[in-house]
C-alpha cells in the first residue's frame, strides 16, 4: 500500500465501470438522491465514453450485433438506439449517445482510471486503489460494473506458443484488412465469430470456421423469442447463484437465421468444422489427425467477467462467485452489475434499478444480504422505485 493510502478519500459508494450497467446504476442512484461526485464516485478505465463499445472495430454497425437497449431515461435526452444511425461505426454512435446521457443527467465519471485492487479495510469499508487516482477511495459499498471486454477467453489448446502465424482475440481485432489473402481459422460459435467469418471473406481472406460444438440456427425471426430469452436468463441466474462459471448466451439461445445469415450460408461460409486438437507452427491438427495450413487465428470464444480487481476480497471469475439478484452473497457491500442474468442490455437496466435500491438499503441499515422490500398490503408496498 502506498503512503497516500494512509488517508483515503471517503466515498460512500464507488461504481467501477461506466458502460451500460454502470451508467444505469448511477442513474438510479441519482434518482434516489445520491449525488455523483459526492455520495457516488464513478470510475471508468476507458479514455472516453461508450464502455466496451469504444474499443470495437470500425466496421461493426449497430445492426450487426445483438440489439442494444436504451439506458434508463434515455428518452428524456431525446435519443434512442432504436432509431440510431446504422451507417456509422457502432463505437462512434454509442460513445456519442453515452456522452450526451452523462452530460444530461450530470453523471460525473472519472476517466481513465484503471482500478488495481479492491480490498477490505479494518473498519469494514472497501479500499479502492488505482495508480490513476491521487488517493485511494474508502467506500461502504462498491458496485462492480466492469463488464467482460478486458477478459476474453483464452484457448486451452496445445501448441498456441509454437504457432508462427497471427493470433488475435475479439478484443484485439481491428480490421478485416489485416487478414487479406490469408487462410484464417475463426474459432467460436457466436455472432462475433460469424461476423468475423463474413468480414475477412469480404476482405479477400479464406475463413475456416471452427466451433467446440454444433451451432443451433433458429429458423425464425431475426430477434430472440421471449421464451428463449427467459430461458437464457434463467440459466445465467442459476449459474450465478451457484457460483459456477457462466454459460455463454448463444449456447442457451441459438442464433437467429437472419437474411444476412442465410446469405452467408448460401456462400458456403457457415460450414462449421469440429474444433481442432492442437496447433503446429503453420496450421492446426484436425480431429482425424490431418494438418490444415492456416496463417492466422481469430479466437472469438467469448469473455469472462473481468473481476481481477476483486481478487483481494475473494472474488474470482474462474473459480466462480455466488451472485444473487446483483449482490455478491459472501462479500457484504459488493454488488456486481451486468453480471450473469443481468448481462444483456435490457436485463442490465432492470438489474440496475434493483441494485440501486439495495445499495441505498445497505447504506442505511448495514444488513447483508440487503433487506428486501416487504409487501404491506394488496396495493400498498414500501418499495421505492
Amino acid at each position: 500500500m502506498t503512503a497516500a493510502a494512509d488517508s483515503p478519500v471517503a466515498s460512500p459508494v464507488v461504481v467501477i465501470g461506466a458502460g451500460q450497467a454502470g451508467l444505469s446504476v448511477a442513474y438510479h442512484l441519482r434518482r434516489r438522491g445520491l449525488v455523483t461526485g459526492t455520495d457516488v464516485t464513478v470510475l471508468d478505465r476507458g479514455p472516453s465514453t461508450g464502455g466496451a463499445w469504444q474499443h470495437r472495430w470500425e466496421a461493426l454497425r449497430l445492426g450487426d450485433a445483438h440489439r442494444v437497449h436504451d439506458l434508463p431515461g434515455m428518452d428524456e435526452v431525446g435519443i434512442s438506439f432504436a432509431t440510431a444511425p446504422r451507417d456509422r461505426p457502432a463505437r462512434d454512435v454509442v460513445a456519442e449517445y453515452y456522452r450526451r446521457y452523462e452530460r444530461h443527467f450530470e453523471i460525473a465519471v472519472r476517466r481513465p482510471v484503471d482500478v488495481d485492487a479492491v480490498t477490505r479495510q479494518h473498519d469494514g469499508r472497501f479500499l479502492v486503489e488505482s495508480r490513476d487516482l491521487g488517493k485511494p477511495l474508502a467506500a461502504s459499498a462498491v458496485v462492480g460494473a466492469v463488464g467482460t471486454w478486458g477478459a476474453p477467453r483464452r484457448p486451452e489448446i496445445p501448441g498456441t506458443e509454437v504457432f508462427r502465424g497471427l493470433q488475435v482475440t475479439t478484443a484485439d481485432y481491428r480490421s478485416a484488412a489485416d487478414f487479406a489473402g490469408l487462410r484464417v481459422a475463426v474459432v467460436g460459435g457466436g455472432t462475433s465469430a460469424i461476423g468475423f467469418v463474413r468480414e475477412v471473406a469480404d476482405a479477400g481472406a479464406t475463413p475456416l470456421w471452427y466451433t467446440r460444438g454444433p451451432v443451433r440456427f433458429l429458423e425464425s425471426a431475426a430477434t430472440l423469442g421471449e421464451d428463449l430469452g427467459r430461458e437464457s436468463v434463467r440459466l445465467q441466474d442459476e449459474a450465478a447463484r451457484a457460483g459456477a462459471e457462466l454459460p455463454s448466451i448463444v449456447s442457451t439461445t441459438g442464433i437467429p437465421l437472419t437474411p444476412r445469415m442465410r446469405r452467408l450460408r448460401d456462400r458456403g461460409l457457415l460450414e462449421r468444422r469440429p474444433m481442432f486438437v492442437r496447433l503446429v507452427t503453420d496450421g492446426v491438427v484436425e480431429q482425424d489427425g490431418r494438418t490444415t495450413t492456416v496463417d492466422a487465428i481469430i479466437w472469438a470464444m467469448g469473455f469472462r467477467a473481468d473481476l481481477a480487481p476483486f481478487a483481494g476480497v475473494g472474488v474470482d471469475a474462474r473459480s466462480g462467485v455466488e451472485v444473487d439478484r446483483g449482490y455478491a452473497v459472501r462479500v457484504p457491500g459488493l454488488f456486481l452489475a451486468g453480471y450473469g442474468p443481468q448481462a444483456s442490455t435490457v436485463s442490465a437496466n432492470r438489474g440496475a434499478r434493483r441494485i440501486a435500491r439495495d445499495v441505498e438499503a445497505y447504506l442505511s441499515d448495514g444488513r447483508w444480504p440487503p433487506t428486501q422490500p416487504r409487501r404491506v398490503g394488496a396495493s400498498d408496498s414500501i418499495t421505492r422505485g
